[in-house]
Formats: C-alpha cells, structure tokens, sequence
C-alpha cells in the first residue's frame, strides 16, 4: 500500500490545502487504496494532528478551520465509497448553541473535530431551545448532546437540558457535554451534565471514549 500517498494526504490536510488534498484522494482511489484507510490513516490522521497542535496552542482557530474545510472536502469524496463499503461511523451526536446564544465559532470546531474522529454530527446551529435537542437526540438516536454556551446569560439553559432529558427518559441513553468560556466542570456537576471540556479538541476526545466504552 502506497503510505507515502497517505502521509501526504495528511500533510497537505493539515496545511489546508483542500484542492491538492481532494486530488491526492483521488489517485488513492485510483491506486485501489481502500476509502476506508484514505479516511482514517490520510484525513483522520491529519485533523488529529491539528486537533493536538491545537490543544497544545500551536496552532490557532484559522489553521482549524482551514485545515477542517481540506478534511471536509477530502471526506466528501470518500462518502459514496464508505456508503458502498457500509462503514458506519462510531456513533451520533446533535450538537448547537443553547437558546439565547449566537456564537458559533466554538461550535463549529467542535463539530469539525468530531466529525474528525468519525463522528456524526447533526447541527443544529445557535439558540437552541432545550426541546429541540431532545427531540433531536429521541428521532435521530444520537448517544451525545453537545452544548455550547459563550453567554453567561444562557448557561442555565444547559440545565433545562439536562432536566429535560431526564423528563424525557433519556438520560440514561445519551451523554450530555457541554462546553464555552463561562462553564466549568463546578457547572457541569452541579447541573448533572456528563462532561465539560476547555477546547474542541479535548471535546472530540472525551466524545469518542463515551462512544467507544
């Protein structure tokens, strides 16, 4: 198998150049390698790389999201082969900012870095209201809620989520996180959510370990 092929697909992932990238998949493709190896050991390992540098501040918010359009574009590609080849990804999650709240930007890394760990994400944009996420989360069966809040006005939603889906009966189905510059992890254990991370990166992995538990 051509691993320099894959090791450049990574590089020029993480540099966000998604023209070459998408024509680096490609030649993969032709060359027979597997959608599903072009997926995790080209694209993947390279958004894992941003994610790392980014968590150890190496790199910032721009480089992510230049290096997340490369991903998501090179993954574009691959969909109908990994739909042919049946591989499914490691769960769902629905994923917006609570109600009351338009910021984005936290969001949106979080949900390139989980996609980059073979995440489903169904976003639901900004200001969320509670309902919204549970009905998401019972119709489309995701294992996660992710929330984000950058208001210190609209932390309280995250509780009213939490209630609900106790109300619900899913609370025992899906893990709660949440996430943004006024919540802590005093907040998330006094609302009872599952988990608070300081960064997109750190989301996508405490994501992946509920998912894969």
């Amino acid at each position: 198998m051509n691993t320099e092929l894959l090791k450049n697909i990574s590089e020029n992932l993480q540099k966000g150049r998604a023209k070459l990238v998408k024509e680096l998949v490609q030649q993969a493709l032709d060359e027979g390698i597997s959608p599903e190896t072009i997926l995790n050991e080209g694209l993947l390992d390279g958004m894992n790389i941003v994610g790392g540098k980014f968590k150890a501040g190496e790199v910032y918010v721009p480089e992510v999201l230049i290096a997340a359009r490369a991903m998501n574009q090179g993954a574009q590609m691959l969909k109908p082969y990994l739909e042919e080849a049946g591989v499914q990804s490691i769960g769902r999650a629905c994923l917006g900012t609570v109600q009351g709240d338009l910021h984005d930007i936290g969001k949106n890394l979080v949900k390139m870095m989980l996609e980059g760990k073979g995440i489903e994400v169904i976003d639901l944009g900004t200001d969320v209201a509670p309902e919204t996420f549970i009905n998401t989360a019972i119709e489309q069966d995701c294992q996660l809620i992710c929330l984000s809040a950058l208001l210190t006005t609209t932390m309280g939603v995250m509780e009213e989520v939490v209630k609900k889906a106790e109300e619900a009966g899913i609370r025992d189905k899906v893990k709660i996180m949440i996430g943004g510059a006024p919540v802590d992890d005093a907040f998330c254990k006094k609302i009872g959510a599952d988990a608070y991370t300081p960064d997109a990166a750190s989301a996508a992995d405490v994501a992946k370990s509920f998912l894969t538990a």
